[in-house]
């Protein structure tokens, strides 16, 4: 949702405190990872796994999963659309393995002023130690000043992108005047596996086995992600994490 700024003579900016994620295409079931399981004893008649009501054998995904034989669920697709600011996507980009990245590019059309900023929930305090900190919500005037300060700092930026440009600077150029709070889109292709990598890294959940501590906009896109995908592999969702969200 939006949130208003605070009042600056600066130029105009919009201003969001949340993500977004699509699900715009997909190719991916429960029976996918049967068939490509059932190929190892079955042969050619794993294909009859494909007409079969997945929920007759929701045992072998459990011991999939738990065993971790991973491959049977790289044989899906699921491509999302995603809006959200950059400093998301630069640790989005860390996950390589079974992902694919279409972005936005700066270099190619002017970037809109869209900007980042935390909303109330957002806790805005680290304190403790690296490796054994925690985030606090802070003072309503440490909120404040940082709204405050980020704001002012996004429409000065975006008032130097546009002076460039009406300079006849090239995007490619003037963009570099941008902060990472920008927001920027992208389309992000993966399979199960690949997701379920990336969900326990860059999820909390009660019933993790390993603790992980993401930043939490990007938890935010995993979550989002991860409830589209819970309703295209529900038996498959509902292993991972009765296996402690271990990826296979």
């Amino acid at each position: 949702m939006s949130t208003d700024p605070p009042s600056t003579e600066a130029a105009p900016a919009r201003f969001r405190d949340d993500v977004t994620v699509d699900l715009v295409k997909h190719s991916a079931s429960d029976s996918d990872v049967l068939w490509a399981a059932r190929v190892s004893t079955a042969g050619e008649q794993s294909l009859e796994e494909l007409a079969k009501d997945p929920d007759r054998s929701k045992g072998l995904i459990n011991y999939l999963i738990r065993d971790r034989h991973g491959s049977p669920f790289e044989h899906n697709s699921m491509t999302f659309f995603i809006s959200a600011p950059i400093f998301v996507f630069r640790e989005f980009m860390r996950h390589r393995a079974g992902w694919s990245y279409n972005e936005e590019s700066g270099r190619y059309r002017e970037l809109q002023p869209v900007f980042y900023l935390p909303g109330a929930d957002r806790k805005l305090v680290q304190q403790g130690r690296p490796g054994k900190y925690e985030f606090v919500q802070g003072r309503e005037e440490q909120r404040t000043a940082a709204l405050a300060v980020m704001a002012e700092s996004y429409q000065q930026a975006y008032a130097a992108y546009q002076e460039l440009l009406a300079a006849g600077v090239a995007r490619e150029v003037a963009r570099s005047t941008l902060p990472v709070g920008l927001f920027s889109s992208m389309y992000a292709t993966c399979n199960a596996r690949s997701l379920m990598h990336f969900l326990g890294l860059r999820t909390q959940h009660e019933l993790a086995r390993v603790p992980s501590f993401p930043q939490r906009e990007i938890e935010m896109v995993g979550e989002l992600m991860e409830a589209e995908w819970a309703k295209l592999m529900p038996l498959t969702h509902a292993a991972f994490n009765a296996n402690g969200r271990i990826a296979p």
